[in-house]
């Protein structure tokens, strides 16, 4: 899902692109388990496609820049210190906690380097929604996520290199390059829209959830497709692995904001800004340096990771909000 669709403001009733997003986040999971069982039942559908997954992560990555303002760089300056924990949280537990994984479970290098890559990704599409709808702090969600977004392109080649690089040959400068490719100009080009044509951006805003939604379970399909043939025998160990991940994910965000004294609202965020990732972007980079094999965690993670937020949102929505 794009970043900004959901309002920051503290009105408590949601705007009409707000609730679009909630929808949209609520069907999200069950059309990409439509499209991964399509891509498995028909693979030969879907495996001429892959050489437009990197275009296709464009749209999404386009689509999250036309929802970015001016104020989500603004609450970057205001909050520094929460904003550079998240950052550090999500960049030093989900690579760390994947590595562990991987290795605790004795994955194949393949799916070990899959693993990894999707815990070096940044932060999911769709966390703010999920902030949103836990009553964290979404201007922090946002900020967070947008900016884990823009220094992937350094972060995420480096961290798949030092963490992974032992297990699969990894061209981090390759990788860079796609990062930058696929994610920093899609987002800039989708800012810069949002900047000029602002009237003719704010009416199409309400259907970009829907749209990234769809893309990114078109990405799923081809994925699913391309390792068709192994998933019946590594199915099992990498949803295991991908629950284990996002769990960690979740309750080691939620931490690191406790341990760094931010309140419940922002403790809330991190807790999404750390557990989820943009799997669609691991997905996408596993398939063009590793194997079809190695994105199929990243696969499996796009569908846990939102049935998994939405769960943990709903039940933080119904705890009451303290400062300790």
């Amino acid at each position: 899902m794009p970043q900004s669709t959901i309002a920051t403001s503290k009105t408590t009733e949601p705007a009409p692109a707000d609730r679009t997003a909630l929808i949209a986040v609520t069907v999200f999971p069950l059309l990409v388990v439509v499209a991964g069982v399509l891509g498995f039942l028909l693979p030969g559908a879907f495996k001429p496609m892959a050489p437009s997954v990197p275009y296709l992560l464009g749209i999404i990555m386009f689509c999250m820049g036309l929802t970015l303002t001016l104020p989500d760089f603004t609450a970057v300056a205001k909050r520094p210190w929460a904003v550079a924990l998240g950052l550090c949280a999500h960049y030093i537990i989900m690579p760390g906690v994947g590595w562990l994984i991987a290795m605790g479970l004795h994955l194949t290098p393949e799916l070990a380097a899959g693993v990894i890559l999707v815990g070096c990704a940044p932060s999911g599409t769709a966390s703010n929604v999920m902030a949103f709808l836990a009553k964290g702090d979404v201007a922090l969600s946002v900020a967070v996520a947008t900016v884990s977004t823009l220094i992937a392109p350094i972060v995420m080649p480096a961290l798949t290199l030092f963490l992974a690089g032992s297990l699969l040959n990894v061209d981090a400068g390759a990788m860079m390059v796609d990062i930058l490719k696929t994610v920093l100009v899609p987002v800039i080009a989708g800012l810069l829209a949002r900047l000029f044509l602002n009237r003719l951006v704010n009416f199409v805003l309400p259907v970009l959830p829907w749209i990234s939604a769809v893309v990114i379970s078109v990405i799923v399909a081809i994925v699913v497709a391309g390792s068709a043939s192994k998933i019946v025998a590594a199915g099992g160990i990498v949803f295991l692995a991908v629950i284990l991940h996002n769990g960690f994910g979740l309750g080691l965000g939620y931490l690191a904001g406790k341990l760094g004294r931010l309140d419940a609202k922002a403790r809330r965020a991190l807790a999404f800004e750390v557990g989820m990732q943009n799997s669609g972007l691991a997905a996408t980079l596993a398939t063009a340096h590793f194997s079809p094999l190695a994105a199929l965690p990243s696969a499996v993670f796009s569908v846990w990771h939102n049935i998994s937020g939405a769960v943990v949102a709903a039940w933080l929505a119904r705890k009451p909000l303290t400062e300790r």
